[in-house]
């Protein structure tokens, strides 16, 4: 499984919460209103972005388990939290189905654009059979633009979606489709499902993140063309003098996906 910084975890969480959602958000949310105790899990929780997100739209605490694979990402999210919230440890590139038995609400935040088909079948699956509704937040779905323009944008969005379809250790991973595959087999499951876009727009107040995001499409797209790294290379120095002079703007677009049990399935 693709491991995450706590660094670039806490630079990329004001762009999320800014992205997310509140229409998908309240929609399932409000599904569970007078839930009590609520039980709620977060799957690759990271250091807890999802968490203080969800806490600031909701009355009541609920009772949270956190997983992820990475115990030190955990260790920071039970210190902000305290250690009264239950943390797991788990590989999740094997969905291990008692994860998410006897949970109200399935969450993810940045995770379905990583996993294959097969799991997002088995995920959909879990949550049906524990009755619960489902939350999946900032899917990536393939679009990314950059102001100004470069003449090279194109040629390096479409090395990184073929790069997001690669294999992030969950099999061949859906990255662009996985939100409205998501959509797709919670409908299919008998699920009511809402979805809306939820893009990143980033502007100069947000160089570090700009110039982040940059370099990882540009390591990106050299691995799937390496004989191309030298164009590749000109039009990430382009890019970075735009946000250098604090002219650039990039938005990248994402897909929040809620789902919730009809009321006769």
């Amino acid at each position: 499984m693709s491991g995450f910084s706590a660094e670039w975890l806490a630079l990329r969480e004001p762009a999320d919460v800014a992205a997310r959602s509140a229409a998908v958000t309240t929609a399932v949310l409000s599904s569970l209103a007078g839930r009590s105790p609520l039980r709620v899990v977060d799957l690759g929780c990271g250091t807890g972005s999802n968490v203080r997100f969800l806490s600031s739209h909701l009355a009541t605490r609920p009772e949270w388990r956190l997983v992820d694979h990475d115990e030190a990402l955990l260790s920071v999210a039970r210190a902000a939290f305290g250690r009264d919230i239950e943390t797991r440890v788990a590989d999740l590139r094997v969905l291990d189905p008692s994860l998410v038995e006897a949970r109200d609400l399935v969450t993810a935040s940045a995770l379905l654009d990583l996993v294959s088909e097969s799991w997002l079948e088995l995920f959909v699956a879990a949550c049906r059979r524990a009755g619960a509704a489902v939350l999946v937040a900032l899917n990536y779905d393939g679009r990314m633009e950059c102001q100004p323009h470069d003449e090279d944008d194109e040629f390096v969005r479409a090395l990184v979606n073929r790069h997001q379809r690669t294999d992030k250790g969950f099999g061949p991973a859906l990255g662009p489709d996985s939100g409205g595959r998501a959509a797709d087999l919670l409908r299919a499951a008998g699920y009511d499902v809402v979805s809306a876009t939820s893009d990143w727009v980033m502007d100069g107040t947000q160089a570090q993140l700009q110039r982040e995001l940059v370099a990882g499409w540009a390591g990106a797209a050299i691995e799937l063309a390496p004989a191309e790294a030298s164009r590749i290379h000109r039009w990430q120095e382009r890019r970075v003098a735009h946000i250098a002079a604090g002219v650039s703007r990039i938005i990248v677009g994402h897909t929040d996906v809620g789902a919730t049990l009809q009321t006769n399935p």
